[in-house]
């Protein structure tokens, strides 16, 4: 009976053992079957484009501010916003009434300045006549002959006052100076047109190619020209194509070209104003859209790391670097402030062949941790 007793204790404490060995065995286990499997990227050089960002406002190749030459009611709208017209086309109407009776009234006057040209003619002819035959004096027939030329400049006058009164009445229409959109209409069927007015009609606006207008400090310009070496005219021949990108974030899908860079820099912002072109056949663009005008610039020989890969701690910033044994190592860098948004150009703080993480930075990597690195594509 003591053997059986005995025989179970044994037993007993051997399964305790047992299970205290097994349990041990697997905290050991534990840490190793939990390191983590992190995207890590080798920095390497390698020239890098990053491009310089400037507020950019947009405008078409022409914007034409639509004014009346003549003062009336507006009778017709002969457009709506927003509408592609062509250089000739009716947009507006003003009352013709007054105009069309001015017409009338000068026509008539040019009429009666006719008749009487033509009744002084043939007193001047009669009167020369009887002048050759010695019937009159001179001076009678150069009375007739004076009077002759009185009437034709009267008749001239009268010509010149139909034609001045037909050009008023032509500007009744008013019909768009070019091709173009319809920008907007605040005076309507009704309202009083006055070229003294300070709105105009509306504006027609050629946007089949958009100008960006942005800005350029002298420090950019300074760079550009190589501190003043190089001709602002070469700067641009050798200007690679810019980009666009609109107030959404989206990109522009066609590049520009930088066209102009002022000569004068304004001594209130320092800077000179610049123009850049791009191509607009879908009409995408509109004037006074809002964007970004992209300069592309290279950086030779240049580490670049993703920007998801660094951390920022009081104004520095840092990333996590592997050593020998495959554990992180907080490490300064320093970057470029130019950058393309995706990113950073490295100019202290690695070298060739360094292993950067680059994925769980700010939520699961510590210092000091170990990690199984999988390298990034």
């Amino acid at each position: 009976m003591k053997r059986n007793v005995l025989s179970l204790s044994c037993m007993a404490s051997s399964l305790v053992l047992a299970g205290l060995l097994g349990s041990c065995s697997k905290e050991q286990a534990a840490p190793q079957a939990q390191i983590p499997s992190l995207k890590v990227v080798t920095v390497e050089t390698a020239d890098a484009q990053l491009f310089n960002s400037y507020p950019a406002i947009l405008k078409g190749k022409t914007d034409i501010d639509i004014r009346p030459q003549v003062s009336g009611f507006i009778t017709k709208v002969c457009v709506d916003e927003g509408q592609h017209v062509v250089k000739g086309q009716p947009l507006f109407i003003i009352d013709q009434v007054q105009f069309q009776a001015a017409v009338d009234q000068a026509q008539a006057s040019v009429n009666a300045a006719r008749t009487a040209v033509a009744n002084a003619k043939i007193t001047a002819d009669n009167n020369r006549q009887l002048y050759d035959r010695n019937i009159i004096s001179e001076n009678a027939w150069q009375i007739s002959d004076n009077q002759l030329r009185q009437a034709q400049a009267s008749l001239a006058q009268a010509e010149a006052a139909l034609t001045s009164a037909k050009k008023n009445l032509s500007y009744t229409t008013v019909t768009a100076p070019s091709d173009g959109v319809v920008g907007s209409i605040p005076s309507r069927e009704g309202s009083l047109a006055s070229p003294s007015s300070a709105q105009p009609l509306t504006t027609i606006s050629d946007n089949s190619q958009m100008y960006a207008y942005f800005s350029l400090t002298e420090k950019n310009l300074l760079e550009m020209t190589d501190n003043g070496t190089k001709a602002i005219t070469k700067v641009l021949e050798q200007m690679p194509p810019v980009r666009l990108v609109l107030a959404d974030g989206t990109e522009y899908p066609m590049e520009g070209k930088v066209a102009t860079i002022s000569g004068v820099i304004d001594n209130s912002t320092g800077s000179a104003s610049a123009r850049a072109l791009f191509p607009n056949p879908s009409g995408m663009l509109r004037s006074g859209n809002t964007g970004r005008v992209l300069i592309p610039v290279t950086a030779p020989d240049a580490i670049s790391i993703p920007q998801k890969a660094t951390f920022e701690v009081q104004d520095l910033r840092y990333v996590y670097v592997l050593n020998d044994s495959n554990m992180t190592v907080t490490t300064p860098i320093q970057v470029l402030s130019l950058n393309d948004g995706k990113n950073f150009v490295v100019t202290d703080g690695l070298k060739p062949g360094d292993r950067v993480v680059v994925e769980g930075i700010g939520t699961s990597v510590r210092p000091g941790m170990p990690v199984n690195p999988v390298e990034a594509e």
